[in-house]
């Protein structure tokens, strides 16, 4: 295609701009993989499948310190993961998610389960036995409320995932620049 020699210079000038752009985020990336080698959170979140650089510091960032939650059942509560109870007299139901809390840590979460069904093996069996009786979409909550309550106990006990994969979790680790 001929250009004319005004919009020659424009396209170039937006090349240009692209260009620079790209100088910039890849600053902040980098910035943000620096942040992540330093916070042990981080580092303990990596382990768990499903979770990525990105998705461990948004975790961390919405959670906070762990200490905030005296157990996992109020973490799960504060995500808006934990089931609505509607309760008069002796009648007793329940109902979906609350919904209510950190929309984007319930998000990160779930996303995180996605990609948790399709590589841990744990997490695919439950998967499956709870999308037999309820639903993929339900079943894919319940494993995200799942993983929710083994970020606490990570966070609290200070230990890596037990079905962490040593090869992936070392490929974080490198990326944030932890020494293996």
């Amino acid at each position: 295609m001929k250009l004319g020699e005004l919009d020659c210079l424009l396209v170039g000038n937006h090349v240009g701009l692209i260009d620079s752009i790209g100088v910039y985020v890849k600053r902040v990336d980098e910035a943000i993989l620096g942040k992540a080698s330093e916070e042990e959170d981080v580092r303990l979140l990596l382990s768990l499948t499903g979770v990525d650089v990105y998705t461990a510091l948004l975790i961390k960032s919405e959670i906070g310190t762990i200490g905030r939650f005296d157990c996992y059942k109020k973490l799960v509560s504060w995500a808006g993961l934990a089931p609505s109870v509607y309760q008069s007299g002796e009648v007793d139901r329940r109902g979906g998610i609350t919904k209510q809390g950190s929309v984007m840590l319930r998000w990160a979460i779930v996303e995180a389960a996605h990609i948790a069904v399709q590589r841990d093996e744990r997490m695919k069996v439950f998967y499956l036995r709870v999308a037999a009786r309820r639903g993929s979409q339900k079943a894919v909550v319940a494993v995200a409320c799942k993983m929710l309550k083994i970020v606490w106990f990570m966070l609290t006990r200070r230990e890596t995932y037990r079905g962490v994969k040593g090869k992936r979790y070392g490929e974080k680790l490198k990326r944030i620049g932890v020494k293996v």
